[in-house]
């Protein structure tokens, strides 16, 4: 009986061990198959990591170069700006320039405006009070307030004279022009003065005065000294 039971777990044994071996090595030998195939999508990846690393360096240079771009582009509007402004501010200096320089000219006009007007004025008043005065001379030996004697020898129509803008003397900045043994001056000559005979007289005010000799109605008042 033993016999047959030993003889039964040996066969029992024999069957056993056979078919697990099989299974061992076909374990094994799927194990190399599993292994390729893990390690295909890790080859992948690594594959896939220098490519998704280059892209990710050409975004980060386009990104770079987008700044320095705009700052190209931006470099000739901001020159062009710059341009602009200091040629509106030369235009608005130069246009400040010519409104001072039109103002001063006009006020230098007005100026001289009214010192013509004056001198007319005061010739105006000098020749009607001349002509007023002319209606009856001073007498022989009269003198003036300054002790100057009006003598018929040497003043009046008989004794004329013509006279040159350079001429006489140019005295405490004034020119003078000696007449009848006295110096004669003032403040403005008309230019008929230059241009015709003149002589002098003291009129019954004792005033002095200049009188054209080919029209006695231009006069005006004079100094003596």
């Amino acid at each position: 009986m033993k016999p047959l039971i030993t003889g039964m777990l040996l066969l029992l044994f024999g069957i056993t061990v056979p078919a697990f071996a099989q299974e061992e090595r076909h374990e094994e030998s799927a194990k190399p198959a599993q292994h390729e195939e893990q390690a295909k999508p890790a080859a992948k990846q690594e594959q896939a990591k220098p490519q998704k690393q280059e892209q990710q360096t050409k975004s980060a240079k386009q990104q770079q170069a987008k700044p320095e771009k705009q700052q190209q582009q931006a470099k000739p509007q901001k020159q062009e700006q710059q341009a602009k402004h200091q040629e509106q501010n030369q235009q608005k200096q130069a246009q400040q320039q010519s409104k001072g320089q039109q103002q001063q000219e006009k006020k230098q006009q007005q100026q001289q405006t009214r010192t013509q007007q004056n001198q007319q004025h005061q010739q105006q008043q000098a020749a009607g009070h001349a002509q007023q005065s002319q209606a009856q001379y001073a007498r022989n030996g009269q003198k003036d307030r300054y002790g100057h004697e009006y003598n018929e020898s040497h003043f009046g129509r008989n004794h004329h004279s013509r006279f040159e803008a350079n001429g006489g003397r140019e005295y405490n900045g004034r020119r003078e022009y000696s007449y009848g043994g006295y110096w004669f001056y003032a403040g403005a000559y008309p230019a008929w003065f230059y241009q015709q005979d003149v002589y002098f007289i003291m009129g019954a005010d004792g005033l002095w005065y200049a009188v054209s000799y080919d029209d006695p109605s231009l006069t005006f008042q004079v100094d003596i000294e």
